[in-house]
């Protein structure tokens, strides 16, 4: 029984770190499009955020969901206003020009904070279950997984914004002659991307010891994520997410974390395969 407790919430937890790591990706390719290179390298600023603010005296909890994200996301506003605006629909320009700036976001934080391992501890204390030992801090990541991705479908399908952005990134021209401004919105949805993304390296930073180099670590989960997960935005992230964190879980309790790691990229390629347009274009049809 213990066992199984403990199985249950250590998928539950890869789940949730699939849907952290990938809803920043989700937002910026699946609606805009835009292969942005540099998510792993917002991630990472986002960690850098909190440790700084927290080094300054600041709650670790205000320093993880308030200020994180809002630098990143103040970051990610200028990349767009600079960068990004001047090549939307053309994927292989916006794919260089994001790389080129992944290897400066990498190079400026190497100058600011150094080549040594840092991070901060986790704010919620472990507890034992039986023989084992579960880790309190994998509760908060799944529980800010699921306010997430509800954040995300209530904002989407339920406000007026959410509306207008899901619209214009459809047809641009049709939100222009009704009067909205394209480039604002395709600027705020790069914002609220960027923003997510440095969420998602804030809350993982007290578990990972941050390094300038570590957004290589989520860049190929969160992309497999996303793409595997088809058209549908929220559907298909968690669809995905699900389906990945479990595999990745079966085989790391059974075999080893490596396999664990080598089962999702095989199950991605399988999934991919067969389902070359992602899981949403067979199942979850017409879903947000």
């Amino acid at each position: 029984m213990d066992i199984s407790f403990v199985i249950l919430v250590e998928m539950l937890y890869a789940i949730a770190s699939l849907v952290l790591i990938s809803a920043g990706l989700a937002v910026v390719f699946g609606m805009m499009k835009v292969i942005n290179l540099a998510h792993g390298e917002f991630m990472m600023m986002g960690g850098y955020a909190t440790i700084t603010a927290v080094g300054l005296g600041v709650n670790v909890f205000v320093a993880m969901l308030v200020i994180a994200p809002l630098i990143v996301g103040l970051i990610g506003l200028v990349v767009e206003r600079l960068v990004i605006r001047h090549l939307y629909g053309r994927l292989i320009d916006t794919m260089l020009a994001t790389w080129g700036l992944s290897l400066m976001f990498i190079g400026l934080a190497t100058m600011i904070f150094g080549n040594t391992t840092t991070g901060i501890s986790t704010p919620i204390q472990g507890f034992s279950v039986g023989d084992y030992q579960v880790n309190g801090y994998n509760f908060f990541i799944i529980v800010m997984a699921i306010l997430l991705v509800v954040l995300l479908y209530a904002v989407f399908k339920g406000t007026r914004a959410g509306l207008i952005a899901r619209g214009t990134m459809q047809r641009s021209d049709m939100a222009a002659a009704l009067g909205y401004s394209p480039d604002r919105i395709y600027m705020a949805t790069f914002f609220c991307g960027s923003a997510l993304s440095g969420l998602a390296g804030a809350i993982l930073a007290p578990l990972v010891g941050l390094v300038p180099t570590s957004g290589g670590a989520y860049i190929a989960k969160a992309f497999i994520t996303v793409i595997a997960g088809g058209p549908s935005l929220i559907a298909g992230l968690v669809s995905s997410a699900a389906s990945f964190g479990f595999v990745s879980q079966v085989f790391t309790f059974a075999i080893s974390p490596v396999i664990g790691e080598v089962a999702l990229l095989v199950a991605a390629v399988i999934l991919l395969r067969a389902m070359p347009q992602g899981i949403t274009s067979r199942f979850f049809k017409g879903k947000l």
